[in-house]
This record gives C-alpha cells, sequence and structure tokens, in this order.
C-alpha cells in the first residue's frame, strides 16, 4: 500500500510524472563515470519539452531515503541545502538550468554530461545552498530531475537507478607483499639498489677522472737535452805559423 502511494504523491500535487529516468552516461570518451565522490549523468534532452517557462533542477538523496523526498521542498533553503545533507537534509537540490540549456535536438558539438559533485569551494559555504558540492559518501544515491514553475513543481522524472561510488581502500587492506617476498625483504632491496646505484655512479666518476688525467700525462713534451758541439781540427790542417817553430 505504501509503495502505491508514493507514486500517487506527485499526482497529488498535480504534478506531471515523465517517463524518463536520468541515467549514468556511457560517452566512451568520457573518463570517471564513477570517482570516491562523482558522477556523472547524461542531460535530460528532449525530456521537458512544453515547459519552457520552467526552472530544472536536480535531486540528490540516498536510496534509503527517496521515498521522504517533499515535493513542496524550495531550492534555496535549509530543508533542500546541500551543507545540511545527509544528516539534516534527506534531499538537496542543486545543477538548476532551463529548457535553453537541454536543446532539443542535440547540436553538434553539444556537451551533453552532467558531473555530481563537481564543485568544492562551496560545500561549507551555506550562502550556497545548492552548490553541487562533492557527495559525502559511497552511496548509492538516487536523483531525479524535478521542473518548478515559479514556485509550483509542475514536472518531475523518474528516480534513477541506486549509483554506488567508488570506495577508497583502506590502508590495512592494500598488500604489502608480492611473489612470497616480505614487506621487510622487499624495503630492504630497495635499499640496496640504491646503495648499488650510489657506488656505481662512484666507479663511473673516479674511471672518468683518471682517464682525463692518463690522457693530460701523455700530452706533456717533455724539455729536449741540450746539444753539445765539440771543437775539433782536422787532421791534414795545421796552424802554419806553429808549424815552423
Amino acid at each position: 500500500m505504501l509503495p502505491l502511494l508514493l507514486l500517487l504523491l506527485p499526482v497529488a500535487h498535480g504534478i506531471v510524472e515523465l517517463p524518463y529516468k536520468p541515467v549514468l552516461t556511457k560517452t566512451p570518451a568520457l573518463e570517471g563515470q564513477t570517482t570516491a565522490s562523482t558522477f556523472v549523468l547524461d542531460q535530460p534532452r528532449c525530456v521537458f519539452e512544453g515547459y519552457n517557462n520552467a526552472d530544472i533542477w536536480l535531486v540528490v538523496t540516498l536510496d534509503e531515503a527517496k521515498s521522504a523526498f517533499n515535493y513542496t521542498a524550495r531550492p534555496g533553503t535549509s530543508e533542500t541545502a546541500f551543507q545540511g545533507f545527509p544528516g539534516n537534509v534527506s534531499a538537496y537540490m542543486t545543477l538548476n538550468a532551463t529548457l535553453a540549456n537541454y536543446p532539443c535536438p542535440k547540436p553538434s558539438g553539444d556537451i551533453t554530461v552532467l558531473r555530481v559533485g563537481s564543485e568544492t569551494s562551496c560545500a561549507g559555504d551555506k550562502a550556497r545552498p545548492t552548490c553541487n558540492g562533492p557527495l559525502p559518501g559511497p552511496g548509492p544515491y538516487r536523483v531525479k530531475f524535478l521542473a518548478l514553475e515559479g514556485s509550483e513543481p509542475v514536472a518531475v522524472t523518474q528516480w534513477s537507478d541506486p549509483i554506488p561510488l567508488r570506495k577508497a581502500k583502506e590502508l590495512s587492506s592494500i598488500p604489502t607483499t608480492g611473489n612470497g617476498y616480505s614487506a621487510g625483504m622487499i624495503a630492504i632491496t630497495t635499499i640496496l639498489s640504491i646503495l648499488f646505484a650510489i657506488l656505481l655512479a662512484a666507479l663511473l666518476a673516479m674511471a672518468i677522472f683518471w682517464g682525463s688525467d692518463s690522457c693530460s700525462g701523455s700530452s706533456t713534451f717533455s724539455k729536449p737535452e741540450s746539444v753539445t758541439v765539440r771543437r775539433y781540427n782536422t787532421h791534414h790542417v795545421y796552424d802554419q805559423p806553429a808549424a815552423r817553430l
């Protein structure tokens, strides 16, 4: 009985429920479809045709809290502020747009995705209650688009399927061994490798130094020896005056 009442709740508020369910994007070139604090949705193109004067909001909640969303809640109030989620707020409203932001058909080259949780600068700023801040946990989350004309909700999509985020691994869960080697042995091997590299570099430097020194010695010219020229007389030449004595 309760699920039926929840389905009829939008109708009770005079809201048109559109046959569209938000989905994670499958754009091949886009990396990080989900991270530890964000996820990426396809834009609701060709969904809100006819609601030209409406502001289109994204409603974000935890999977178990989707039934608590109040369709009379308004964006920009403490009831739907990102800064109160999830402790004091069951769902927050963000990423407001108009039909002009979601043209149909899609013009060539248009970016057609929405990254939920991408604004870090306003996460703690209570003056920005509609901040698209990082999601506070792994979820899973549910989202839907809600169109407001003035302060009145006029159209809403279905809730998405549960969207879990990636979980960061705890340090204790990261294995410290590999191929049968303990963490201590890996550390010792690393230290020895570093010392060996230092020793190798020192030997290489010494070899270069010795090589340059030997080359320098071979290029030094020794001082040439002095040449002594002896004076002598030929055997057939005599000092004539002396011969006559």
